[in-house]
């Protein structure tokens, strides 16, 4: 999928679920206030949380997009994981926490009569068909991104270089998942008339909001300290590489995601001892160029020549990609080194 293309797919998501969550955030307010229900005001935080979230998706897609400058020379691309960890800190800060609170001022506080439950569950079943609309977008991107890339919705999940439509998609399966626990609240609440029932649902979508923002922050986390980019293109990277030629042995490969759809890739490879400089240079352009025009994510090649028994060098890539690796690693054949994915790789 074009960068461009899955950008405009990203932003589509980003705003129809930020206009949807600030209606429903609205809504549960004001049937909060009115039946006085602490998990109805707990979702209403939920919501808040979830339009401030959408708010600060949109910057990180607006920013990451400006072009490499003096300043920035491999371009703003970590600003989208930037700006889509604070929307994870959001989620928690404004919503798990807020519900949290309510929980148990519900709970251990004083009691609160129940007014007008119709009006909450009415307001319960209006959010849940609107907030459906957002998540089937956000699942309809995913699922056509997972398919382009040929990848299971799990693998595409954990392996995503835009956090914007995974966020969109938990937070709204959090938000699903938050009506129908709100809505359980409210009405065991009304069957019982003890107010535990309010208090233990707002607890429970607080639980839920932290589990979410944790594993958003986790994702985003990984993606700022510069994870490896998806096992099969280094792959593909590498093949590419050892059939280059000139080339008898590729010693090592790194690569980095610099952004969505943006991966440097840095490479030592020992060439022919026949070539002279002059041929060692047009190589290293050709090689690099080739693979920009191969791989459409690739947008910067280093390229390094050094000789494949070098010691120091080999412990070093050895010591990097760990023993599993380097039980089946060999500079000597031209075996490509890749680091398996941990499970913080995506989340």
């Amino acid at each position: 999928m074009a960068e461009e293309e899955k950008g405009g797919e990203s932003t589509l998501t980003v705003v129809l679920a930020g206009g949807v969550n600030l209606a429903i955030a609205i809504m549960k307010l004001v049937a909060g206030l009115i039946t006085g229900s602490g998990a109805m005001l707990s979702e209403a935080a939920h919501s808040v949380a979830d339009t401030i979230t959408e708010v600060l998706l949109l910057t990180a897609l607006r920013r990451s997009d400006r072009p490499a400058d003096r300043v920035h020379p491999f371009g703003y691309g970590k600003e989208r994981y930037f700006w889509s960890l604070l929307a994870a800190v959001s989620i928690f800060a404004s919503g798990a926490m807020f519900s949290f609170y309510e929980g148990f001022s519900t709970i251990f506080g004083e009691p609160v009569e129940q007014t007008s439950p119709v009006v909450g569950y009415v307001v319960l079943a209006l959010a849940f068909a609107m907030e459906s609309v957002s998540w089937v977008q956000a699942v309809r991107q995913v699922r056509k991104e997972s398919a382009a890339a040929k990848q299971t919705l799990g693998e595409y999940l954990r392996l995503i270089d835009d956090p914007a439509p995974k966020t969109v998609l938990f937070e709204d399966s959090a938000a699903l998942v938050g009506l129908v626990i709100a809505f359980a609240g409210l009405g065991l609440h009304q069957l019982t008339g003890s107010a535990v029932w309010d208090g233990a649902a707002s607890l429970a979508i607080g639980l839920l909001l932290a589990v979410v923002a944790y594993l958003l922050g986790r994702t985003n986390r990984g993606l700022l300290i510069g994870r490896q980019a998806d096992p099969r293109l280094v792959r593909g990277i590498g093949e590419a590489i050892v059939a280059t030629p000139e080339i008898e042995a590729l010693v090592d490969l790194q690569t980095m995601l610099m952004g969505t759809d943006q991966v440097l890739v840095c490479t030592r490879v020992d060439f022919d001892d026949a070539l002279g400089a002059a041929d060692v240079e047009h190589v290293c352009v050709r090689l690099a160029n080739e693979l920009i025009d191969a791989f459409n994510d690739v947008t910067e090649v280093f390229i390094e020549p050094v000789p494949r028994n070098d010691p120091d060098l080999r412990a070093r890539v050895l010591a990097r990609y760990g023993d599993e690796v380097a039980k089946r690693w060999n500079p000597a054949t031209g075996s490509v080194p890749v680091a398996p994915q941990s499970p913080e790789a995506g989340g």
